[in-house]
């Protein structure tokens, strides 16, 4: 599958700071040690930025069931498999993550709903081009076994084995370079194998997908028309 139990452990419990940011929240939150110099003043400045949502009392408005694009239905991941965040504030957005499932469009809806899995991706699509959406893209979703790839990129898992050419269907390529294209121009992401790409090639991971029979070309060429169509349909507020 695109993501895995695996990646649960990657943040150190999902809440703890990375290493190297611990000491200046610290100093932030309880009242630490006055920051020495400029430098340090706008780390703490943009730390402080990171973590404002978790102080007591201070949460992001969100509404209930709400989506980031269009056409996409909402169906939530179990909080255990995401982190909440307030991207692209305090995360830049840079990049969209390819999975394929190693399953059916239900087999992903059913673990990524599934505490004791661990991770789930933003996106789920399904070989006829229907997509769930399973977490919001302000949030930092546990898919791509690595914690800084997660904080900066959107997931996408899809319907199929990464053996069978037949599993991606015309529909799901259509579908889901809708989907990408509103990410690029939500995130303002070039559309290039740097900024696309699969999750095979997140540094440090074990997984294969999409595979040998995914097709880059074909894909990154629907990801560009629908970018360029003059009248595209821009997501919802």
């Amino acid at each position: 599958m695109g993501a895995e139990k695996t990646e649960s452990t990657e943040d150190g419990g999902n809440t703890a700071p990375p290493p190297g940011r611990a000491v200046s929240r610290r100093a932030l939150l309880l009242g630490g040690t006055a920051a020495v110099g400029v430098g340090v003043y706008a780390l703490a400045h943009d730390e402080l930025g990171r973590l404002r949502w978790r102080i007591p009392g201070v949460v992001k408005k969100r509404k209930e069931g709400a989506v980031d694009a269009r056409g996409v239905q909402w169906t939530a991941a179990s909080s255990a498999n995401w982190r909440r965040a307030d991207r692209p504030d305090d995360y830049e957005i840079d990049r969209v993550v390819i999975h394929v499932v190693q399953g059916s469009y239900r087999t992903a809806l059913k673990v990524f709903k599934d505490p004791g899995h661990g991770a789930a991706a933003h996106y789920v699509v399904r070989k006829d081009g229907h997509i769930a959406q399973m977490i919001r893209e302000l949030d930092v979703a546990f898919h791509a076994g690595s914690r800084d790839m997660n904080e900066r990129s959107v997931g996408i898992e899809h319907e199929g084995f990464v053996d069978k050419k037949e599993s991606f269907t015309d529909a799901m390529y259509e579908a889901s370079a809708r989907l990408t294209a509103g990410i690029c121009e939500r995130y303002d992401i070039p559309v290039d194998r740097k900024h696309i790409i699969g999750h095979v090639e997140v540094e440090g991971t074990d997984h294969t997908d999409p595979g040998p029979h995914w097709d880059w070309e074909r894909y990154l060429r629907l990801v560009r028309r629908e970018r360029d169509r003059p009248a595209r349909t821009k997501a919802p507020a």
